[in-house]
């Protein structure tokens, strides 16, 4: 691998089914299948769909706004700034924007996302 840098062309964001708004920075299409980065926002009293990642860790690292997370059999726990949420392999996952503002997040998964691998669980 050599160094590079990968400069945000648009911050447009998509709708997903997931019921948040995710922007890609990087990943498959940047041609690196180890990780993935994608910035996801979740509006007030809005919840994702519960769901998990088949071979996939995903970890949440919230950059603005308050959460309530639930993640496998843990208790659901609030989130905020700095917080960084673990979700191994296989284990379902939802996050509810509990705050007035947005709720961002940075969705970092090893290896990349790849939707063959993303399943619901509602």
């Amino acid at each position: 691998m050599i160094p590079k840098i990968v400069k945000a062309t648009s911050l447009n964001e998509v709708w997903t089914s997931e019921r948040c708004f995710i922007y890609e920075n990087y990943g498959v299409t940047a041609g690196d299948e180890n990780i993935s980065i994608a910035r996801a926002r979740v509006e007030p009293n809005g919840t994702t769909k519960a769901h998990h990642l088949e071979g996939v860790q995903e970890i949440y690292l919230i950059t603005k706004g308050k959460g309530r997370v639930t993640v496998g059999e843990l208790k659901d726990v609030d989130v905020s700034e700095g917080d960084v949420v673990v979700i191994p392999p296989g284990i379902t996952q939802k996050i509810q924007n509990v705050g007035d503002a947005d709720l961002v997040f940075y969705c970092i998964c090893t290896p990349s996302f790849d939707k063959k691998l993303y399943h619901e669980d509602e």
